[in-house]
């Protein structure tokens, strides 16, 4: 290895590869500040190479590795990646999907003006929630409704309006942490409200609740939050009161029934347990419902506020409301979302339809994505795969499915992400694979040219044909029936 220190001083400076003719029209293209944070990057590597004694010939800094590195420094941070998890809603990818109407609402909104704050009937200023409300209160069955920005912003804003400074009695076995380190009793605590915590982890009565409040000094503002466990759930030795119990006591105190439910379904798709929805919440007396739009209910991300108009009033016009407020294209996507549901028309929904996806449907739809991997001389084989709801919602579910299994690990995996488009999927017992649950069937040529592009790139050399691993059918030529691919290693986790 050569000293190559000496060729430090040949580096040229920030302005002199400015100053060359071709970055002087990528300066006109992109702009000169995108150029010049190129051109010092393209230095500093060139820096690094010299002082790691790697022999350099020609130009140090090359007009083609400043160009590489302008585009990656103008090229989009947010994109649309494939989720090849198997998992609806997966927070990570943005949960939630949303149906080509929802997005031409939100389209027609964005590109222009809106009645986003004013009443087109009096000329007088409106509210944000004023498109959206009679939806929300037709479809879940409240007096009044309210949208902010996400279920976290919804469940602190409640909380602050209806109980800062008083007590908020809450079952151990809810005080729980969700994803993005989102804690019950900091919330509380940030709120105002002072936790009062009741029952064990496991076993929570209503006598509980009605002794704690007991215990509270006279005149103390109080309220009962009920939350939803979202991501896991306790089973055995368990007990807990129903919404209907709660209310009684809510009503007989004289104090609000919160319930931080979560999911936000109107609809269960077929297969799935019985879980709590909004609107049976409220029919058995809750209060106040908090839930998310973008989880069961398949919309945007929101927080929605469903329940008494006395109470969703008060939550209005506190001044948390402003800053959690939503802006125009979450209500457009809402109000989009919600007019489905309104039509019949909620299982049409990305997210109801890849929870229903039949494994029928799921393994034809993972026998054309293996044969269009095949077709570039990737070895993979059909295999059984098991899905998940996602969210927070209904933890215990498993969706039977399939998927495409690529005889390559943690390398494949990792240049899948770094693809045009990026494909994000799964590593089970050392292989790569594809769950085709939330892979549209318009995705899927998409998502073979992305594996073909990524197995080249892993220095892999296929020998053959990709053959299925029991009956040796050929699948990398001719066109095979869903009945040629048999399953291989069944996965029995996502």
């Amino acid at each position: 290895m050569e000293d190559g220190r000496p060729r430090l001083r040949e580096l040229p400076s920030v302005d002199e590869v400015l100053a060359r003719p071709a970055m002087r029209a990528l300066a006109g293209r992109v702009g000169r500040t995108v150029v010049k944070v190129a051109a010092r990057q393209a230095i500093a590597a060139a820096r690094e190479r010299i002082l790691a004694g790697a022999a350099a010939a020609g130009e140090l800094v090359p007009d083609a590795e400043v160009l590489a590195r302008a585009q990656r420094e103008t090229a989009p941070r947010l994109l649309r990646v494939l989720n090849a998890t198997g998992v609806v809603l997966h927070t990570n990818l943005g949960r939630a999907p949303l149906h080509e109407e929802a997005i031409a609402r939100v389209v027609e909104v964005a590109s222009g003006y809106s009645n986003l704050e004013i009443d087109l009937g009096t000329g007088r200023r409106g509210h944000r929630s004023a498109a959206v409300e009679p939806l929300l209160c037709e479809l879940f069955g409240a007096e009044a409704a309210h949208a902010v920005n996400n279920c976290a912003g919804a469940t602190l804003l409640a909380l602050a309006a209806l109980g800062s400074g008083g007590a908020a009695v809450v079952s151990r076995g809810e005080l729980v942490e969700i994803g993005g380190g989102f804690r019950v009793p900091e919330i509380l605590s940030q709120s105002g409200c002072r936790l009062v915590e009741v029952g064990t982890t496991n076993r929570t009565r209503v006598a509980d609740y009605a002794k704690a409040l007991d215990m509270l000094p006279a005149g103390t503002r109080a309220l009962i939050l009920r939350v939803h466990r979202s991501n896991f759930a306790l089973v055995g030795f368990t007990e807990e009161p129903e919404i209907g119990e709660l209310s009684a006591l809510s009503r007989e105190r004289g104090i609000p029934l919160l319930h931080d439910l979560g999911s936000g379904a109107l609809q269960l798709p077929p297969g799935l347990p019985e879980e709590m929805t909004a609107a049976r919440s409220l029919r058995e007396g809750a209060d106040l419902v908090l839930i998310s739009g973008d989880k069961l209910l398949g919309g945007p991300q929101a927080g929605i506020l469903l329940g008494r108009r006395d109470l969703v009033e008060r939550c209005k016009v506190h001044p948390l409301s402003r800053a959690l407020r939503a802006d125009r294209m979450l209500i457009a996507a809402l109000e989009g979302t919600l007019q489905m549901y309104r039509q019949g028309r909620g299982e049409e929904l990305p997210a109801q339809a890849a929870i229903a996806a039949t494994p029928q449907a799921l393994r034809q739809r993972a026998t054309r994505l293996a044969l269009l991997v095949g077709e570039g001389g990737v070895p993979c084989s059909v295999v059984e795969s098991e899905g998940r709801v996602g969210g927070g919602s209904v933890p215990l579910s498993r969706l039977p499915g399939s998927g495409v299994a690529v005889e390559a690990g943690e390398a494949l995996l990792e240049e899948l992400r770094r693809g045009e488009p990026p494909v994000i999927a799964i590593l089970r017992e050392e292989r790569t694979v594809l769950d085709v649950r939330c892979l549209r069937d318009t995705d899927l040529s998409l998502a073979a040219s992305a594996v073909i592009q990524a197995w080249q790139r892993t220095a892999h050399h296929p020998a053959g044909r990709v053959e299925d691993g029991q009956n040796g059918a050929k699948l990398g030529g001719s066109p095979a029936l869903p009945g040629d691919v048999r399953d291989v290693d069944p996965l029995t986790e996502v």
